[in-house]
């Protein structure tokens, strides 16, 4: 039960925190939690001014009564999440020396270091270039 309440709680944080500057794969997801929990929102969050997590500290407030459509829509997000930052770990681990060599005047979001070794693919080392190319086929 422990569990359940830590998806959920990862999930939410992942939506109304992440969500407005994920890709079309995270809009993908979020549209698909607002589908699974919409009776909740209309029920529980409908009076909620959105901004400041205010919706997402009212659906964990009511996590004891998510419906089981809610409930599966938020724990595939906390799923999608967990990869994306398995992803990202592994990624830094192997990439981490030509991040510091070719796009270090880079901001990090929205894809930008990786555009940045991709851009410097020719120069990125070997190791780097096949850890991007394992994480892209997933």
């Amino acid at each position: 039960m422990k569990f359940r309440g830590f998806v959920r709680t990862i999930a939410i944080v992942f939506l109304f925190f992440c969500a407005p500057v994920v890709s079309e794969a995270g809009e993908n997801l979020l549209q698909n939690v607002l589908d699974g929990c919409q009776t909740e929102l209309d029920t529980y969050c409908k009076d909620v001014t959105p901004g400041e997590s205010r919706v997402a500290a009212c659906v964990y407030a009511r996590s004891d009564k998510l419906s089981p459509s809610c409930e599966y829509a938020l724990y595939e997000v906390a799923i999608q999440l967990e990869r994306a930052l398995a992803d990202m770990t592994y990624l830094v681990n192997k990439c981490s020396e030509d991040m510091n060599k070719f796009c270090i005047d880079v901001e990090a979001g929205e894809g930008r270091i990786l555009t940045c070794l991709d851009n410097n693919t020719e120069d990125v080392s070997k190791r780097c270039n096949e850890a991007i190319a394992e994480v892209r086929s997933r």
